[in-house]
């Protein structure tokens, strides 16, 4: 069973990007991500609490958890809506944050003191052009994709610097409190997000609720657990290379729901995209 969770992560991550999709026409982004986690607050705090889950022992403890919380889920997330909430597809979206494991298998090097190969800088410099094909494809290389993209990568750089902080200062904790806790401090720094540069704003339609509730036990409960239970098992690189199967899974999805589409050019970066971070992991797997 075990050897099924990381496909079951690459698909239940992939939907992260289509829910976001669904729900965002009825909220602000960073008020959909407020709501998502006091949902996760509420119903994780109530499954710790019933099975007398364990937590931290330590300051130190509760601080790295919390770290790692921000970084996987206030800036991960809040780029990534954001990004889409301007406009950017949501292939294209899970194509940039896809470019993680280029940038682990670099985190990982220097933080482990690991040398980074020649073919390992080949995969960043192929992964990179293949990124720059995408974009231009789809919108042409303008001042306007600024509002878009940065965001994006913020995200990326967010989940690549969690991923690392959590496998070497979270070595082990429990899934149910940790992710409280995670939770926890990721709503406080929304929460202070909207105060300071937005407002709260959400249509409760229909469409928002399933958004909502599809996030929240797929994503927030499922997903996460399973990355949680991935990073404790397995190398930062390794966990890191499924995210390159997460930009084909959601384009395909998103082009059987939304009938999202690409140019041919756009589709010969993914693939290039896909091959770069193929030759980063590589080896280290």
């Amino acid at each position: 069973m075990k050897r099924l969770y990381p496909w079951l992560f690459v698909f239940l991550w992939s939907t992260g990007f289509i829910g976001a999709r669904f729900g965002l026409p009825y909220s602000e982004p960073l008020s959909f991500l407020l709501a998502r986690y006091l949902c996760v607050i509420v119903l994780m705090g109530a499954i710790a609490y019933l099975s007398r889950a364990p937590w931290p022992t330590e300051p130190r403890q509760w601080a790295h958890i919390a770290v790692s919380g921000v970084l996987i889920h206030a800036i991960y997330l809040g780029g990534v809506f954001v990004s889409i909430k301007h406009g950017l597809p949501s292939g294209i979206a899970a194509l940039v944050v896809g470019m993680q494991p280029l940038l682990t298998a670099i985190g990982a090097g220097w933080l482990l003191g690991e040398r980074v190969s020649a073919r390992q800088w080949a995969g960043l410099m192929l992964g990179f052009i293949g990124v720059v094909f995408v974009v231009a494809g789809r919108f042409g290389i303008t001042a306007d994709l600024g509002p878009m993209l940065i965001p994006a990568f913020i995200a990326l750089l967010g989940i690549t610097i969690g991923t690392l902080y959590q496998k070497r200062f979270c070595p082990g904790f429990d899934l149910r409190t940790g992710s409280v806790i995670q939770f926890s401090v990721s709503a406080v720094v929304t929460g202070i997000a909207i105060v300071l540069f937005t407002e709260f704003h959400i249509v409760w339609t229909g469409e928002f609720v399933f958004a909502l509730g599809w996030l929240v036990l797929v994503l927030s409960i499922g997903a996460i657990s399973l990355l949680n239970l991935l990073i404790h098992s397995g190398s930062a690189v390794n966990v890191a290379s499924l995210f390159y199967l997460v930009p084909l899974s959601t384009a395909l999805i998103a082009w059987a729901i939304f009938g999202e589409t690409l140019p041919p050019i756009s589709l010969l970066g993914m693939v290039l995209a896909v091959g770069g971070v193929y030759l980063v992991v590589k080896q280290r797997r």
